[in-house]
C-alpha cells in the first residue's frame, strides 16, 4: 500500500527481485513515498478494473476489421452519446466566431459522426490547438476522448486550415480513444477510419444514404488526377477512360485517396502530442 516515486521509476513499480540499480536509484536522488488507506486503494482497484474492461471491448471491436457502410437513417436515442459533448474555440485568438464555425462544421460531419457511431466513440469537448503554443503539434488526445484538440488555424492567424487536412487529424485523435501509442494497432484503426469516412461520402454521393443536409463528398485535386490522368495524355488513354465503367472510375478515385491518405499517416503521427510526452 506504499509507492516509491522518483525520476525514471519503472512503470508498475517493477518485480519484488529487482535490485536497487535495476531500479535505477542513485545516490543523492530524491525520493517521495506515498501511500493509500484501504478504502482508497478498494476505490482505484474498482475504477482499474473497469477501465481495463472498457479498453478490452474497445480494441475487441477495433480488431474486428473494416465495418460495412449502412444508411444512416435517424439517430436513435443510444446513439446520442456518441458525439462531441461540448465545442469551444480559443477565446483569446482571432476571430473565435470563425474558428466555432469549423469546430461545428467538423463535429456535424455526417462522415465523421457515422464512424463515431460505428465505434461507440465519445469526446467531453472538441476544441483548438494554440499554432504559435504548440507549432510542433497539429492534434492532442487528452485522457482518452476527454479533451480533443485539432490545429484549424494558419501560423499567422489570418486563416484556417484546408478542412479535409482538419478532418483527417481528427480521425487521427480518434483512433487514439483506443489505442494510445501509434503501433500497429493504431496505424489499422486509424487506417480504418479513414477508409471508412471515405466509403461514406463515396456511397452518399451515390446517393446510397439518405443525407439529413450537411457536406457532401467531392474529389480533391489528387483524385480528380486519378480521373483525368488519361485524358491530359490524349491518345491511347483517351479511348480507354471512354471505355471504363463508372465504378472503375469510382474505384480508381477511392483508392486514389486512400493511397494519400497512408502518406500522409505518417506526417500525423509526427505532429500528433498524444502518444509523446505530452498525452495524459
Amino acid at each position: 500500500m506504499q509507492k516509491l516515486l522518483y525520476k525514471n521509476s519503472p512503470k508498475g513499480g517493477g518485480s519484488p527481485e529487482m535490485s536497487l540499480r535495476d531500479a535505477g536509484l542513485k545516490d543523492g536522488m530524491k525520493i517521495q513515498m506515498v501511500g493509500s488507506t484501504l478504502q482508497e486503494l478498494g476505490g482505484l482497484q474498482a475504477k482499474e478494473a473497469e477501465e481495463r474492461k472498457r479498453d478490452r471491448i474497445l480494441r475487441e471491436r477495433a480488431l474486428k476489421g473494416p465495418t460495412k457502410v449502412r444508411s444512416t437513417g435517424l439517430a436513435t436515442s443510444s446513439d446520442l452519446s456518441y458525439r462531441f459533448h461540448k465545442i469551444a474555440p480559443l477565446p483569446h485568438l482571432p476571430n473565435p466566431d470563425s474558428a466555432m464555425t469549423v469546430l461545428q462544421r467538423l463535429a456535424n460531419d455526417k462522415a465523421i459522426q457515422h464512424v463515431m457511431r460505428e465505434h461507440k466513440f465519445t469526446v467531453g469537448m472538441l476544441t483548438e490547438l494554440d499554432p504559435r503554443e504548440r507549432p510542433d503539434l497539429l492534434g492532442l488526445n487528452e485522457n482518452h476522448g476527454q479533451t480533443i484538440k485539432v490545429r484549424i488555424r494558419t501560423d499567422s492567424y489570418d486563416g484556417f486550415r484546408v478542412y479535409s487536412e482538419s478532418r483527417r487529424t481528427l480521425c487521427h485523435e480518434l483512433a487514439h480513444n483506443v489505442f494510445g501509442p501509434h503501433d500497429e494497432n493504431f496505424k489499422r484503426l486509424n487506417s480504418q477510419l479513414n477508409r471508412e469516412v471515405a466509403e461514406f461520402e463515396r456511397a452518399a454521393k451515390e446517393g446510397t444514404h439518405r443525407l439529413l443536409g450537411g457536406d457532401v463528398y467531392e474529389p480533391d485535386e489528387a483524385e480528380a488526377l486519378a480521373l483525368t490522368s488519361h485524358v491530359l495524355g490524349g491518345g491511347e488513354g483517351s479511348s480507354n477512360l471512354e471505355l471504363d465503367s463508372v465504378d472503375e472510375r469510382r474505384r480508381r478515385a477511392l483508392e486514389a485517396a486512400l493511397g494519400r491518405l497512408k502518406r500522409q499517416e505518417q506526417e500525423l503521427e509526427d505532429s500528433c502530442g498524444t502518444a509523446g510526452s505530452a498525452a495524459q
